[in-house]
């Protein structure tokens, strides 16, 4: 066992041997709270995990704006030639968003980016139709997707789920 190992597990043995004990009052409580709970989901099995989309902090993959053909153009994705006209004055000269601050890697405009910027359940409808019960799934798989195409495969964020 490592030295960091033992510490830690040392730690957590000294902050369990420092817990008060429950009282047989609390247990109770406890299991009717259990019991509650596992009764709303009688018939339905073990809850399933499913993906909640937040965006990686310092990532910045979606304001490269000029994908290439693996991506759908802005008049593809668009309907209103105002949308696509704001789009394209977007994209940089390296094909990156112009209000992307790559020092930084935030967004200088962040508050005030067009809706389209926004990872939101009612953009995604807009935009591509996917309902809000399935939003955050097409979410993550949209940011997983677009992080392997600017930074790679082996990037650590395109390992993220």
């Amino acid at each position: 066992m490592s030295q960091a190992t033992a510490l830690t597990s040392c730690n957590m043995v000294s902050f369990a041997a420092q817990r008060p004990q429950r009282t047989k009052a609390k247990k109770m409580k406890q299991v009717k709270t259990k019991e509650k709970q596992s009764s709303r989901n009688v018939g339905f099995g073990i809850d399933k995990k499913e993906p909640v989309w937040r965006c990686v902090e310092g990532c910045g993959a979606c304001c490269k704006l000029d994908n290439g053909p693996a991506f759908p153009t802005p008049e593809e994705i668009f309907d209103n030639p105002d949308d696509v006209e704001l789009y394209r004055s977007l994209i940089g000269p390296d094909g990156w968003c112009i209000n992307y601050e790559k020092n930084t890697r935030k967004c200088s405009i962040y508050p005030d980016r067009p809706y389209f910027c926004r990872v939101e359940a009612g953009v995604f409808e807009t935009l591509y139709g996917i309902k809000k019960k399935a939003f955050n799934k097409a979410a993550c798989s949209s940011c997983r997707d677009t992080i392997k195409e600017v930074y790679g495969t082996q990037s650590l964020n395109s390992q993220l789920r």
